[in-house]
């Protein structure tokens, strides 16, 4: 016996009913304004080809790693789910997905897929064992049509804008196909790029040398002179914010900064690129590479985002077998005090610069972020992040932040996804969930509701817009 999939027109609202009625009138001012995505993991050779999707499990399952991770951890091989495997049948590793559902229950994961089958699918039954191929056929052949291909779903889910994520490595010519159809008329959307060094900044990152000298290539600077490397990021920076970049990202292992001396630097570079280098070196050159990047930024007003705190690729023979991205990524304590000191000291009073924080140790929101970002003009603080980007986590981001730094002194919210069916269902969540939050403020009146539905409406898109000069 199949069970219906509905989606509850009231769901993550509060359930007090004075709470409710406000929420339900504060959600109904936002739920329709324009999706505003200014970081995120989406490929930009979507919307530049604008080819069709291929099938159900390429689209929903292997891109998304809060799906396969689930499914690994209850001993569901990575092989079998057809991830890093092109000879498994997408239909057979669909069957695993939809028998193993169940074990999505109470998850984030659960909602945004709950809404993409809904909502963009029109699929009005649960997903399980018995109903796998009817899920498979039904979104594969949807997936064929021209209503399904990338740009008419951009589109349709009313995206504004959406930032995707490049290394200086790139050479963009997806973002430049995006931009000519621009000019040309034939697609009104807007994609652009952010520039992620890390493969060229982090010492640690696998083919480092090798990088760098793919980095001297594109900027037609020497890399491995010290005074070269600053010029090959300025010159790749530039090249980036004239493809549409805004902002930068950075995913360090910690939020370490340093303010070494030119001849410090110099003698750093040196030994990092020697390949002799010590862990120390390793996190000292981040360390200082931060602080330059904050300069950088001030100088050619790119927003700078850090993302810190997460152990890369804690599984190593997954790594190993797999690559990058496979669901093993795993949150760590996260030190911010002491660690953007030496930044702070030198750029944290700016005003014309922007620099965005992100974390995944949620400890540090009221003891040290909001403290931070309520006193720093440079801090704003990103929205909860990754493992936390989910109902319980966003009203803990909230709680713990807003009586410190205020509304104001957050960007609002970003779905940091590959997943790129599941943007309009993420930012749905957010909505929801702060509707909630300010009505509980109104209740308890310690806000008007006009004023509410004006942040509403900030938090929605505004401030994004804002914080990330879009």
């Amino acid at each position: 016996m199949t069970r219906p999939l509905t989606l509850d027109p009231d769901r993550l609202l509060p359930s007090d009913p004075a709470q409710r009625a406000i929420a339900r009138r504060l959600y109904a001012e936002v739920a329709d304004l324009p999706i505003v995505s200014p970081h995120g993991h989406t490929d930009p050779a979507w919307f530049a080809g604008n080819a069709p999707f291929g099938n159900a499990a390429e689209l929903l399952l292997h891109l998304d790693h809060y799906v396969f991770r689930m499914l690994y951890s209850q001993g569901v091989s990575l092989d079998a789910l057809g991830i890093g495997n092109p000879r498994a049948d997408p239909r057979t590793s669909w069957r695993l997905f939809a028998q193993n559902y169940r074990l999505f229950r109470g998850t984030p994961t659960r909602m945004w897929m709950d809404w993409v089958f809904a909502e963009a699918f029109g699929i009005d039954v649960q997903l399980e064992g018995a109903t796998s191929d009817h899920y498979y056929d039904r979104i594969t052949e949807a997936l064929a049509t021209d209503a399904f291909r990338p740009r008419a779903l951009f589109d349709r889910f009313g995206i504004e804008v959406i930032a995707t994520t490049e290394s200086p490595l790139d050479t963009l010519e997806h973002h430049a196909a995006i931009r000519a159809a621009n000019a040309s008329g034939e697609w009104a959307g807007r994609v652009i790029t952010a520039y992620r060094p890390d493969p060229v900044v982090d010492p640690e990152f696998e083919g480092f040398r090798d990088n760098l000298r793919r980095f001297s290539e594109l900027s037609g600077k020497d890399a491995f002179g010290y005074a070269g490397y600053l010029a090959a990021h300025r010159n790749r920076r530039a090249f980036f914010a004239a493809m549409g970049a805004t902002s930068t990202d950075h995913g360090h292992p910690t939020a370490a900064t340093a303010d070494l001396s030119e001849a410090e630097a110099e003698a750093l570079f040196a030994r990092i690129t020697r390949a002799n280098f010590s862990a120390a070196d390793a996190e000292l050159f981040r360390a200082h590479m931060l602080t330059v990047m904050a300069g950088m930024s001030l100088d050619d007003g790119l927003v700078m985002q850090i993302h810190p705190g997460s152990f890369r690729n804690h599984n190593a023979s997954l790594f190993d077998r797999y690559g990058r991205d496979k669901g093993a990524d795993i949150p760590t304590a996260t030190d911010y005090v002491h660690a953007l000191r030496p930044l702070l000291a030198k750029y944290g009073n700016e005003a014309r610069l922007t620099i965005i924080l992100f974390t995944l140790d949620e400890t540090s929101y009221a003891r040290e972020l909001a403290p931070l970002a309520g006193h720093y003009p440079a801090l704003k603080l990103g929205p909860a992040w990754w493992f936390h980007d989910s109902p319980e986590g966003m009203r803990r981001f909230r709680s713990q932040t807003t009586e410190t730094a205020g509304f104001y002194n957050s960007v609002g919210f970003n779905d940091d996804t590959r997943a790129f069916l599941s943007i309009p269902a993420r930012h749905d969540v957010a909505r929801r969930i702060d509707c909630g939050f300010l009505a509980g403020l109104v209740a308890e009146h310690r806000m008007e509701e006009w004023e509410a539905a004006e942040l509403a409406a900030d938090l929605s898109c505004n401030l994004a817009k804002a914080a990330y000069r879009l």
